[in-house]
């Protein structure tokens, strides 16, 4: 019976089917659009896989035996969940609902919700499930599949992945506003060496910026004290406890209360992009498709316009 199950195609069960339903070979033949010959070694594969009669004849007509009734009542399950599997796939591809898992560097979380908030009032019946992590934590759950998106700096390199810009993305060094430092123009690098840092963890992005930036100086900065959120490291800094170089998306509303002072230092701001990403072979289902779309589309316009320090030096 195993070996049957496993030679039982839907081809065969729906020319049984219709044979069932016209009453004959050749009606069964030309309704599907086949031959009658085929419709009937098709039935006889049926029967020689199953070792029972499917069929006996009454009036000229093919009525089904026990057997086939059941083989009947089975295609005839098959055939609504079919119907229920399209009718939820064309639901997708009309925007009716569906679910969209993406992932948000921390830094993100200072503007993707309000780009996820205008998505929803669009698409209200779509669902977001948000995964918010440092860069390491992203990467992984893109290889992973656990994610049909994300939203991230510095792309990943060790699988293929299709990627977007969807805007700029300064990073600035940031101090409290009674530091010696702040006011000061065209600060060189070199006279950061002594100050105390205030870091993100191991597997940041931005931990790995501040080691790029003192090595492109030729530089090789003291280790500092390290914290795991960018909330406790705008914190630290306010307190006095150090400076830190820091996404200035995430310092918007500080730097507009004067509760912070971006440093206008040599080089600085570093510009990165913000990229909306997905692995190269990951296919988008209509409502992840919707989204990404979105952000392709608006994903700038919610982006923090702020006019830093060294920005117009540079041009």
């Amino acid at each position: 019976m195993n070996r049957a199950r496993r030679r039982l195609t839907l081809k065969q069960m729906r020319g049984f089917a219709a044979i069932v339903e016209h009453g004959t070979i050749t009606g069964a033949a030309a309704a599907i659009g086949v031959s009658p010959p085929a419709i009937l070694h098709q039935l006889r594969e049926i029967e020689d896989s199953l070792g029972l009669p499917l069929l006996e004849r009454s009036n000229g007509k093919a009525i089904p035996t026990e057997a086939g009734r059941e083989l009947l009542a089975t295609t005839a399950r098959i055939e609504s969940e079919i119907a229920d599997c399209l009718e939820a796939i064309a639901a997708l591809a009309g925007m009716q609902r569906g679910h969209v898992a993406i992932g948000l560097i921390s830094t993100a979380k200072y503007f993707a919700p309000s780009a996820l908030a205008a998505f929803k009032r669009v698409h209200p019946e779509i669902d977001l499930r948000l995964l918010v992590g440092n860069r390491g934590e992203t990467v992984a759950a893109l290889e992973r599949f656990e994610i049909d998106l994300a939203i991230m700096g510095r792309p990943p390199e060790h699988f293929e992945v299709t990627e977007i810009a969807i805007g700029a993305h300064p990073h600035v060094i940031i101090a409290a506003p009674d530091h010696p430092l702040a006011g000061r123009v065209a600060i060189p690098p070199a006279a950061l060496l002594d100050q105390p840092f205030v870091l993100r963890e191991p597997g940041s992005g931005t931990r790995a910026l501040v080691q790029r930036f003192f090595e492109s100086a030729g530089l090789a900065p003291a280790g500092g004290m390290e914290f795991g959120s960018n909330e406790t490291i705008k914190q630290a800094v306010i307190a006095g406890m150090g400076i830190a170089l820091i996404s200035a998306h995430t310092i918007a509303a500080e730097w507009a209360d004067r509760r912070i002072a971006i440093l206008d230092v040599v080089g600085l701001p570093i510009l990165r992009q913000w990229y909306l990403v997905r692995r190269r072979e990951k296919r988008l289902l209509p409502a992840a498709r919707a989204l990404w779309e979105h952000l392709v589309r608006e994903g700038s316009a919610f982006l923090p316009r702020l006019d830093l320090p060294g920005e117009s030096r540079d041009a």
